[in-house]
């Protein structure tokens, strides 16, 4: 009983654990972002090759950016 105590208390052991589940925290986040963001950058993707080839009516031309193309 005395030895679990003891491994109890111990707190060198702690970090490594602990730097482990902040790891898998981070990387399921990430994973989440990955699938959630690859969805929509595929979906905008989609629509500019679709207005591209012309075959979305609802397109604008001259969307407004920041840049301009004319010297």
């Amino acid at each position: 009983m005395k030895k679990f105590l003891k491994m109890l208390m111990d707190k060198s052991g702690a970090s490594a654990a602990e730097y482990a589940l902040i790891l898998a925290i981070i990387g399921a986040a990430v994973a989440v972002a990955a699938v959630t963001l690859g969805g929509a950058i595929g979906n905008a993707m989609d629509k500019a090759s679709n207005c591209i080839n012309g075959a979305d009516s609802t397109c604008v031309a001259g969307g407004g950016g920041s840049g301009s193309a004319s010297s």
